[in-house]
Parts: structure tokens; sequence; C-alpha cells
């Protein structure tokens, strides 16, 4: 089941759950628009010209404007990306931030492009754009492939035709507006989810044997964290490879070898490990912290986690879902763990409007004080509808935008 799919069907079981009109159901799952086909042609260093296709999905903005990255990626699939600009959308709603889901990006790869032309093409597609994004529109932020630099040049371009704007985008430097605490915050948010959820289990992150698969932004933050509150941190995995050690891994040592190497392969600070068995690795807690869909029958049943936190979007599908929950493996969703990101994107949009500079530590205080709050909301509806901390989640989310639906009064005919 692919992305969509499976978003999809969670969001039809947490209607069912709130008993949702059957036309106010379908208008939550269709997005806002659509916009499939942007052309930006540009002129390569070489002098030749290339062209390539962007697009923006802004699924609801019934709490807010809508919020979500812009990816730079080859193989952009339109389904996975129509799965996350919803996903965004309830996972703001869980997070109790004031804006709907959105997501887009640029079929090309930034790896074979020169910064200039990634500049030239960052700005070509903001110029298509422009109109259909706006501080109380549409706010994008960084994703797969893009980072500050982009956010930086959307900005200048944008600006061009609206006046300065920094709130036009999240997730910049900060000498343009930035949020201090924004590059760590994803994976900060996972460590408070994580309290979270341990404390409600009685337990505390110290002692805890945690598995990482994933050591980008996130893992790599969530593992510092973790490392420096007492867990015990026995694999971790990238793109070059996986390591472990049984009596927890050097995890400062390891983040300065990353640094220098460009990925963990080569640090010896552990046994080398077969990626493709580090979720099945022994541990108390397992981080999937990559890619999707990485959790799946074929692997679930030899997972020997009791708790998993979800920081990459959708890596479990519903099949493991169904299996794991079957095992008594706790499951803490993606649009609950991993919203620390957009959550302080929030926060850089509020300072950027109200032209006033937080810092770090109340940037983080507010982060734990959202996230605290969002686990207590979340397990009430686990409490009120009898379901697992997902469809908790997934009813909390929806159940806050379609209130706001109907308030706004978009729902007037639907009782007909």
């Amino acid at each position: 089941m692919n992305a969509l799919a499976a978003t999809n069907r969670n969001f039809r079981l947490a209607a069912r759950l709130l008993g949702l009109d059957s036309k106010l159901e379908k208008s939550l799952l269709i997005p806002f628009r659509e916009i499939k086909v942007v052309e930006c042609t540009i002129p390569q260093d070489d002098g030749t010209l290339a062209t390539f296709v962007g697009f923006r999905v802004q699924h609801d903005n019934a709490r807010g404007p809508m919020k979500g990255g812009i990816r730079y990626h080859p193989e952009v699939e339109h389904d996975e990306v129509n799965a996350l600009a919803q996903l965004m959308t309830w996972k703001t709603a869980v997070a109790n931030i004031p804006y709907g889901g959105a997501k887009g990006g640029i079929g090309c790869d930034p790896g074979e492009l020169s910064t200039s032309e990634l500049e030239r093409l960052t700005r070509v597609f903001t110029q298509k754009i422009h109109e259909l994004i706006g501080i109380h529109t549409d706010v994008p932020a960084p994703d797969m492939g893009t980072g500050p630099q982009t956010m930086a040049w959307i900005l200048d371009e944008y600006s061009k035709f609206h006046g300065y704007s920094p709130a036009v985008v999240t997730g910049k430097p900060t000498d343009l507006g930035g949020s201090l605490g924004r590059d760590a915050a994803t994976g900060r948010g996972v460590v408070f989810a994580t309290e979270a959820l341990l404390n409600d289990h009685g337990k505390a992150i110290s002692g805890q044997k945690f598995v990482i698969q994933g050591f980008g932004n996130v893992g790599s933050w969530a593992a510092r964290l973790i490392h420096e509150k007492g867990g015990k941190i026995v694999a971790v995995s990238d793109a070059t490879g996986a390591i472990k050690n049984r009596n927890g891994i050097d995890i400062p040592s390891l983040l300065n070898h990353v640094k220098e190497n460009k990925g963990i392969n080569g640090f010896h600070g552990g046994d080398s490990l077969d990626p493709e068995l580090i979720l099945v690795e022994d541990c108390d807690i397992l981080i999937p912290a990559a890619l999707g869909g990485i959790i799946n029958r074929e692997n679930a049943n030899d997972i020997k986690a009791k708790f998993i936190i979800e920081a990459a979007n959708h890596p479990t599908d519903p099949e493991a879902d169904e299996i794991l929950s079957k095992k008594g493996v706790v499951i803490l969703p993606d649009i609950y763990a991993n919203s620390g990101g957009v959550t302080v994107s929030y926060f850089e949009w509020v300072q950027n409007l109200q032209g006033f500079l937080w810092d770090e530590k109340k940037v983080n205080n507010e982060l734990k004080t959202y996230m605290t709050k969002a686990f207590k909301d979340v397990k009430k509806m686990c409490q009120s509808h009898n379901c697992d901390l997902r469809m908790g989640a997934f009813t909390l989310g929806v159940n806050r935008v379609a209130r706001a639906t109907v308030t706004r009064g978009y729902g007037r005919g639907w009782e007909a």
C-alpha cells in the first residue's frame, strides 16, 4: 500500500470513528488546489537551456495558511506528495498550530546542478507560483534536497513582487529571520515525544536501548539528545552503512566522524551491520528516521522493540501496523512524533510577523510545551474512541479540521 492509500485509509477510519457526514468527509479529503505542471526553463552554466517541472499540492486551509516543504528530487511521485500534503493538514492540527497542509517541489537532481543553476531554478519556480503562496496563504519550508539557502532565494524573489516578506517561508538562515533552534527542532521534538510516551508507561529515556535507522538531520539530533539524557544507542544506520555496539555507541565521536567523512561508513566505534537488518536489532525503542514504508509485513514479525517512534513520514505500512499491534508493540505515529519541525516553523513565522526574535531557550521550552500537550490530547482521543495512538492522533487532527471547516460555514447545504 503506497503512502497516499495508507493516509486515505487512516483518514477514513478516523472519520468513521468520529461519525463525520459523508459530504464533509469527502470535502476534507480532496485537496484545495493542485498545481501539477509549472515549467521552469533556465540557462545552464554551459549556455544550454534545461526545462524542469515544478508542482505544489495545497491540501486544506480551514485552520490557517497552508504549510509544507518544497523538495528537489529527480523522481518526485505525485501520490506521495499528495499524501504528505494531507499528512501536514492532520499534523498541524494535532500540534494545534494554525496551519493547513501543503507539499511540493521540482523534479530535478540537485546534486547534478551547480549552486548558480539551483538559484536560477528556484527563482524561476518562485516567479511561477508567487501569487499562490504568501504569509497568510501558503508558507513553504525546506524538504528533501532543499535547505535554508533555497528558502533565502524564494524569500528574495517573492519580495521583488510583494515587498520584503520574511514570513513567506520558514527554515531560513537566521540572518534573514530564521528561528534559533530550527535545525534541531524535528529531532528535539522526537525526543520530547519519546519522553511523553515513556513517562506514560512509567519509564524514562535513561537506561533504555535505542536503535536509530537514519542518521541525517533528524536521526543525528535525536541520537545526540538521547545520548545526553542517558539513553544507550546500540545501533545506527545511514545511506553509507550501519554499525552496532551492545555497550552503546559513542555518539559524540560518531557525530564527528560523520561530519568529517559524510557518513557512518568507516567508524571504528562499533561492529559493521547489514543495514537491512537494523530494524530487527534487539532494543527497547526503535526510531525509523529515514524512508517511508520500511516497516512492512516482511520484517514486522522480527522486530524486537517494545516501542516504535516514527521520526520519518509513513515508515510503517498498515499490514505491519496490525502485526505489531498484535505483538503488543506501541507505535508513536509520525503525525505526532515528528511534528517538532513544523511547530518550530510556526514559531519562526510568529517571530517574523511580530518582528521579534526569541532566544533558543524560549524556542525549546515552547516546543516541549506543545509536544507534551499534544501527547495528552492524543491520549484523550484514544480513551474516548478506544483506539491506538495512530487512530488517536488521526481522530484528533481530523476532528479539529472538521470543526474548523463547519464553523467557517463550508458545510452549508451538506445536510440536504
